[in-house]
């Protein structure tokens, strides 16, 4: 049985490639009768996938051009909270979908979600739009509203204070769609003025951004009585798109605790681990010293709540950098090197700053060290759930240290776990 070559969906941007344009006839706003729209999908920097839309109507000439984000939604949303102190961070670039809402708590100013288009530009660019379209409505304000109008002046006397890097403010950017992007100048270290977080969906985002809520009353179960579903040892396929082409391919789950992706198109591979155990009674802890290559071949099974550290190259991967995993210390390893590309767009490329690019190339070679055996450093697992593991190869194991520890009240208000009932829950 033979598989038949698929094409990517979305290809990169190329001028050597022959573009694959899709024309569709449509109708003219302007004049009613139709006109041609072209499609291209493709990916931009930044922008990740995208569809622009060139429309012509050969009628009245009218002409019109759109870019509309089709990059997938992430599982999750994210919050970038950047405490903002001279004009450098001013200069700091934002990817900004049209899903994102952007807060400066400061003046009270808020810029809705879906209230602009997606846009890269800087910090500066962000205030400096705002300005912009408050300008544009004083005028107006002075002859219909002139109290208004002065307290929209005072407003934006407060504004231009911020773009000149006088003062100090805090700069929120809220995506529900994952996809929005604040830059780190000092990456790959952690900035102590930038704090990123990832929260789940509200119902209504959801809705908003078009992915299907079931309902609670649809939730229940429609087998009748008596029938019971037998899954065990069955492997589930589900048809999805390559995390790294989009080209469609399957999604296999074995007991819904693996879940295996592999494109046909490109090769790309990639799995998931969910636990289906819930949170243990106690945190896990596993301190590994890599003094040799057998130490880099041990298998991991990483949760989405466990963090990674290497004190030696001072690195921390936080529990939401790629979710969870299952692999071996070398695989772990050589995912956090592409993540720390991936989540740092801004250092590559020839428009990049040199001694930031130059630091990174620093940093991400010491991890190749590690995954070469040439550096000997410790490797530390923690996860609050107790869901993760690192494999003991030997008995008594003097390379791996593995600990059980109660977690601590912050650990267990981040889980939520103290607004948790779990004693005489039937009766609520």
């Amino acid at each position: 049985m033979t598989s038949t070559h698929e094409d990517p969906i979305f290809r990169d941007l190329s001028a050597d490639n022959e573009p694959e344009v899709t024309e569709i006839e449509s109708l003219c706003l302007r004049c009613q009768k139709n006109g041609i729209t072209k499609l291209l999908l493709t990916k931009i920097p930044f922008y990740k996938e995208v569809v622009i839309m060139s429309f012509c109507c050969d009628h009245c000439h009218w002409e019109n051009n759109e870019l509309q984000p089709a990059s997938k939604i992430q599982e999750k949303g994210v919050t970038y909270k950047l405490k903002v102190e001279n004009s450098r961070d001013l200069t700091r670039v934002v990817v900004k979908t049209e899903w994102a809402s952007i807060f400066i708590p400061e003046l009270e100013f808020e810029i809705p979600s879906q209230s602009q288009e997606g846009t890269v530009t800087n910090i500066e660019g962000i205030i400096e739009r705002a300005c912009s379209g408050l300008c544009s409505k004083l005028e107006y304000l002075k002859a219909e509203d002139p109290e208004s109008a002065t307290k929209l002046e005072e407003f934006l006397a407060e504004m231009i204070k911020l773009k000149s890097g006088d003062s100090s403010f805090t700069f929120i950017l809220q995506d529900c769609s994952g996809n929005s992007f604040l830059e780190n100048l000092n990456a790959p270290s952690p900035d102590p003025q930038l704090e990123v977080s990832y929260f789940e969906r509200s119902r209504e985002e959801a809705l908003m951004l078009g992915i299907y809520v079931a309902d609670d009353t649809e939730n229940e179960s429609s087998e009748q009585p008596g029938e019971k579903s037998d899954l065990k040892d069955e492997v589930l396929e589900l048809p999805t798109n390559c995390y790294s082409c989009n080209a469609p391919c399957i999604t296999n789950m074995k007991d819904v605790v693996i879940m295996s992706t592999v494109c046909e198109t490109c090769g790309h591979k990639t799995n998931d681990v969910k636990s289906g155990s819930g949170i243990e009674p106690h945190g896990y802890r596993a301190t590994l010293k890599i003094d040799e290559h057998k130490d880099l071949t041990r298998d991991v099974l990483k949760s989405d709540t466990c963090k990674i550290s290497i004190k030696e190259i001072e690195l921390e991967v936080g529990p939401a950098a790629f979710g969870s995993r299952y692999s071996t210390v070398e695989g772990i390893l050589t995912k956090i090197k592409e993540q720390l590309i991936e989540s740092n767009p801004f250092i590559t490329g020839d428009s990049a700053d040199i001694i930031r690019r130059e630091k990174m190339e620093q940093f991400l070679s010491k991890i190749d060290e590690i995954i070469d055996g040439k550096r000997k450093v410790t490797f530390i697992m923690d996860d609050p759930c107790g869901n993760s593991y690192l494999q003991n190869i030997g008995y008594p194991d003097e390379n791996l240290v593995v600990e059980k520890y109660v977690r601590s009240m912050e650990q267990d208000e981040e889980l939520g776990l103290l607004d948790m009932k779990v004693e005489n829950y039937e009766e609520s």
